[in-house]
């Protein structure tokens, strides 16, 4: 029996009618986006945009894998092949029929070709039979990834809905049946002229004509009152025909009634006008939006086309309406209108535009605003007239405005997008991208702005950056290098640099980025003035709405609120939705800087400060929270603050709150709302996921206000709750090394202590080996100085992971035991289970099999005690491989299946591809090579989309021990080789030496009996000199 795929409604999948478990909304999404390009590949980038837009993590192609591979696993065995891996992405093939949106196109098509043979009653029974197939709004459980496909899927709902009801009408006799259902659908869309008038004629044809006339006057209502238009001339013909009782709208024999009616044609201009301004002679790139925007203006319609042209203050939104409208001008040969609405400024009544556009039309215009526009709509009625309407405030400013005649066209360009003008196209202006940002800079400067020299071409690209692709910006910069002939590039690339004075730089003449701002900045509201600039207090990343609530210290709905009317007024971007299901919203850096600069003429010093307080302590207390009901089995520390009662504490134990003023204990401390309290909850590493950045930026700017106690206990705290579990390696350094600056400028040498360990930890998890012993050794004694048992014990730790990894096992195990002991003295469960966990693979290198498997049994204790599934997990895959070093690999391979379960459920994807590859190695030794190699091919993505050199080199050396197996030599050569190379650039002896000896097995295989034996002695030394069981 096939398996059926379903769209229309909730995404889900059915085997012998029962729905199959397929994930949350994110394998949800792509699984969707395969089956709406069902048979064809989606490249994983697409498939990684349409999951998490604009900002995906850093692992999303790893995670992509990761849901394919559940995706697979969730269908029936015998149809998992319908998922197939293409290059460069994935492919879905269902079986014919399988997916209920090929069965609606097929069955609407069906009927299109019946309705076109004149068979209406058979399209109609065909068209019913496609609607059927909804179960709901389209893609739905999906979240909005996929807004754009279920608003056009749902179009074509509605397409097919009204084409059922005209064959209907054309059949005829079922018309007190449509009357029920089509005073349901006006009701819905009222604004839609078909079903209107498909409604007037079924109530005409059962004898109520008052009704169907009543209907129209309401319409007409409507439509003015909403849209600020006429009804279409096809429903004005019909209106008149009802009118006349005309005896063809009584037909049912073929042909709509409206379309036989022939209509008189108005007279053509009498002249033609242009008020456009020229167009820029210098204009740059935007080839799609310009075409995008023509098309729109001049493909066939029956009803006027509005066109409107969005982006923020400085993008070049005139520049491009102008040029367009030059582009267009063939298609409207009665002439071409401008209108200035100076709807950022003092916006212009649409009655004193009305006057201006009549005068220019030759006509005088009445006093009152509605008869100007009732003589303009008259004017203009049958012509064809393009009408620009230049930066536009509201929508209130455009309605009065547009034409009523389909032949007319109307371009508006406005710094918010009017969503309450309906019926309309849009196109959004962003930024140039950094290839036709040189492009422009380089026809602004002209001949003289070409070099050959390598330093300003950097250069140029640094005014470009600094500028934000904004063209407004770039034209400025590049008059300033015409206009100043004695300037380089690098001479205003270096002027640029400092953001206090970058916007002074930014003008010439009348142009002046900071004027444009401040126009949009002025029109804002108190609420979202503040938000501005509290935003830029911050600094330069994105935000979630908890993190500006925070800041105004208000709650999140009401931020969010504010976030939104930021983003319609041009001043924020929406980034997208993050991994935790969070809108965020980030500032151009122009908009940063200028909202700056209001922040320090408005706001007062403590006032940033506070702000940026309080929203990392909440965020801290929040993190704390986390750790502490989902623990990772990660060490968390803490600042130690002397004291019987405040020495460094594991996971769960309790502590005074930190509040905003960079200290714990009593005093003003604000919460993150429940809703996003939820939220990291319940899937925390998603949340660490999404605010990894911000955290961090919040870290850097509280060590630079001053508050380093709390970035001291913002970047340990996160260390070990975030950054070490997902890999965050740029945020843990920039963080780490504010706070440790802090610290030191602050003489807190404890704070100093446990950043060093958390720099020991980020150069460990960077394979950099040398450093990380150097950062350990410099924490352990400045703990023990200030009497930080906990630290110190996190500090040994540290050091015996990273000496257990160089290969010195004696000083591993030694530091080990003692950080074992302060652990277990402080009660640490965290501790103990980590350490022991180590120590327990120290001792399996030892050959001590007794002792390793005494201390993974502590370890399990201690997790498990704590309730860290993670923590459970990663010993569970240590134990395995304690049984396979004695031969029993079935238990080997059960307890690195379950250690992959708990890791792949927790959505830790790295850490799963390791207990995944002790799981293939036990198989491998247990004669299942292919089996194994399978899954060490999807280790090895997720190790490489992970930058994960160590994992990709061990996964390599399995591998190779696969295809050895097989008898597959020179492959096994290859993969061997190459892990070599990994363990020889990491600097890793022991490893590499095993990989030596695999190696050399091979190289016996080819008959190279000297070079086998070469490297076998090689391997030997390192075992010897290692004192580890040569396994």
């Amino acid at each position: 029996m096939a398996v059926e795929y379903r769209l229309l409604g909730p995404v889900e999948v059915l085997w012998e009618g029962r729905p199959l478990r397929m994930g949350g909304p994110k394998p949800r999404a792509l699984l969707a986006a395969l089956l709406l390009r069902a048979g064809h590949v989606v490249p994983a980038d697409a498939l990684v945009d349409v999951v998490w837009g604009e900002e995906p993590p850093e692992t999303a192609r790893a995670l992509v894998q990761s849901y394919v591979s559940a995706l697979r696993r969730a269908l029936p065995e015998a149809r998992r092949g319908e998922i197939e891996t293409r290059a460069p992405g994935y492919a879905i093939r269902p079986e014919a029929g399988a997916v209920d949106l090929q069965r609606f196109e097929e069955a609407a098509a069906t009927g299109r070709r019946a309705a076109a043979r004149g068979d209406h009653a058979d399209a109609a029974r065909w068209l019913r039979d496609a609607l059927a197939l909804w179960r709901g709004p389209a893609l739905g459980g999906v979240g909005e990834v996929l807004a754009g496909e279920a608003a056009r899927l749902e179009e074509a709902r509605q397409a097919v809905r009204e084409e059922r009801v005209a064959a209907e009408l054309e059949a005829g006799g079922r018309e007190n049946e449509l009357i029920v259902e089509l005073k349901r659908l006006v009701g819905r869309h009222p604004t839609r002229e078909r079903l209107r008038g498909q409604l007037m004629l079924a109530l005409y044809r059962v004898g109520r004509q008052a009704d169907a006339l009543a209907l129209f006057e309401e319409g007409r209502a409507v439509l003015a009152e909403e849209l600020g238009i006429d009804p279409c001339p096809e429903l004005d013909r019909l209106h008149g025909a009802i009118l006349r009782a005309d005896p063809g709208l009584l037909r049912a024999d073929g042909g709509t009634a409206a379309a036989d009616l022939a209509a008189p044609q108005p007279p053509g201009p009498a002249w033609p006008v242009c008020l456009l301004p020229p167009a820029i002679g210098d204009f740059t790139g935007r080839k799609a939006e310009i075409a995008e925007v023509v098309e729109g203006l001049t493909a066939p319609r029956d009803a006027t086309p509005v066109v409107v042209v969005s982006g923020p203050a400085g993008v070049g939104k005139s520049a491009l309406a102008v040029k367009a409208a030059h582009l267009a001008m063939d298609a409207f040969p009665d002439g071409q209108l401008y209108g200035e609405l100076q709807g950022t400024g003092a916006p212009l009544p649409p009655g004193d535009v009305l006057g201006r556009l009549l005068r220019a039309l030759g006509a005088a215009p009445p006093d009152d605003p509605a008869e100007r526009a009732d003589l303009f709509r008259g004017l203009v009625a049958g012509r064809r007239l393009l009408l620009v309407l230049d930066d536009a405030g509201s929508e209130a400013q455009v309605r009065p405005l547009l034409p009523g005649s389909a032949g007319c066209g109307v371009l508006v360009t406005s710094r918010a997008r009017l969503g309450g003008l309906d019926g309309v196209r849009r196109t959004d202006l962003a930024v140039l991208d950094e290839g036709r940002s040189l492009e422009l800079l380089a026809r602004v400067t002209g001949p003289r702005g070409a070099t050959a020299d390598p330093d300003e071409d950097a250069a140029a690209r640094r005014i470009v950056t600094l500028c934000g692709g904004l063209p407004l910006a770039l034209r400025i910069a590049g008059a300033r290098l015409t206009t100043r002939r004695h300037w380089t590039p690098r001479v205003l690339a270096e002027r640029l640099e400092d953001e206090r004075r970058r916007l002074d730089e930014l003008a010439v003449g009348d142009l002046e980025v900071r004027a444009s701002l401040g126009l949009s900045y002025a029109s804002l509201d108190h609420d979202a003035r503040t938000v501005l600039r509290r935003l830029a207090a911050l600094g330069p990343c994105d935000m979630a709405p908890w993190t500006v609530a925070l800041l105004v210290d208000g709650a999140e709905d009401a931020a969010e609120e504010v976030l939104e009317r930021l983003v319609d007024a041009q001043l924020l971007d929406w980034t997208g939705t993050d991994s935790a299901g969070q809108s965020r919203y980030r500032a151009h850096d122009l908009v940063r800087v200028y909202a700056a600069e209001r922040a320090e003429a408005e706001d007062t010093a403590e006032e940033h400060t506070a702000a940026v307080g309080r929203a990392l302590a909440a965020g801290l207390r929040l993190v704390e929270r986390v750790a502490e009901e989902a623990p990772s089995g990660i060490v968390v520390l803490r600042p130690y603050l002397g004291g019987a009662t405040s020495v460094n504490r594991s996971a769960g134990g309790a502590a005074a709150p930190w509040n905003g003023t960079g200290a714990r204990g009593s005093g003003p401390a604000a919460d993150v709302g429940a809703a996003t309290t939820r939220r990291a909850l319940a899937d925390p590493y998603a949340w660490f996921e999404a605010e990894a950045d911000t955290l961090a930026t919040a870290v850097e700017r509280a060590a630079a206000l001053g508050l380093h106690a709390l970035a001291c206990a913002a970047a340990t705290v996160l260390c070990s709750s975030s950054f070490a579990v997902g890999n965050r390696f740029d945020a843990w350094w920039r963080s780490h090394d504010a706070a440790l600056a802090a610290a030191r400028r602050a003489e807190d040498r404890a704070g100093e202590a446990l950043l060093l360990i958390g720099l020991g930890q980020l150069r460990f998890e960077q394979d950099r080996y040398a450093e990380a012993q150097e950062y350990f050794r410099q924490a352990e004694p400045l703990c023990a100085a200030v009497g930080d048992l906990r630290g110190r014990a996190a500090a040994l730790t540290g050091l015996g992971g990273n000496l257990r990894e160089l290969g010195r096992l004696d000083g591993a195990d030694d530091a080990l035991k003692g950080a074992v002991e302060v652990f277990r003295r402080l009660g640490d469960e965290a501790g103990v289970g980590l350490a022991c966990r180590l120590r327990g693979s120290v001792r399996l290198e030892l050959g001590d099999h007794e002792g390793a498997t005494a201390l993974l049994h502590a370890s399990l204790r201690a997790y498990r005690s704590l309730g860290s599934r993670r923590g459970e997990a990663l010993t569970l895959r240590t134990l395995s491989l304690v049984h396979r070093s004695l031969g029993a690999y079935e238990e080997a391979e059960r307890q690195a299946g379950r250690a992959h379960e708990i890791l792949a459920g927790l959505g830790d994807p790295l850490m799963a591809a390791y207990a995944e590859r002790a799981r293939a190695k036990a198989r491998l030794r247990l004669g299942r090579n292919r089996e194994a190699e399978a899954e060490l091919l999807g280790a090895l993505d997720v190790c490489r989309a992970y930058r994960d050199r160590f994992g990709e080199a061990l996964t390599l050396r399995t591998l190779g021990e696969c295809a050895l197996a097989d008898g597959r030599h020179h492959e096994a050569e290859k993969r061997l080789t190459t892990a070599v190379r990994l363990w020889e650039a990491l600097e890793l002896r022991l490893p590499r030496a095993r990989t030596l000896r695999d190696l050399a097995t091979v190289r016996e295989a080819l008959g190279d009996g000297r070079g086998a034996a070469s490297l076998r002695t090689e391997a030997e030394s390192v075992f010897t000199e290692c004192g580890v069981d040569a396994r």
